[in-house]
């Protein structure tokens, strides 16, 4: 495989990651993410702004968070999130303090 192709199917692979979890499990909440799998939304869109600095085009956290959820975050979080559980809180500042620099 050539790295076009390669790079082609990279991105039709995270542009359907991204759908997946804004258009089809919304519901699943961004600490539950990240207390199962040490990553959320919020890294992909981090990851995404850090990709765009890299080319030279920079981009604000905001600017990112809206480019990878198609709206405002503040919106998306209005629609979406419910605020965390004493039981999510404390699971994630455990896999946070086990992981911290790995993302």
């Amino acid at each position: 495989m050539d790295d076009a192709t390669r790079t082609e199917i990279e991105a039709a692979a995270f542009r359907r990651l991204r759908q997946h979890l804004l258009d089809e499990r919304p519901d699943a909440q961004n600490i539950d993410l990240m207390n199962l799998a040490g990553f959320c939304r919020n890294c992909l869109s981090r990851w995404y702004g850090e990709a765009a600095a890299e080319r030279g085009i920079e981009m604000s956290k905001e600017e990112a968070r809206e480019a990878f959820y198609g709206m405002p975050f503040a919106e998306w979080k209005a629609r979406h999130q419910t605020e965390a559980t004493p039981d999510q809180q404390a699971a994630f500042e455990k896999s946070f303090a086990e992981n911290v620099g790995k993302g």
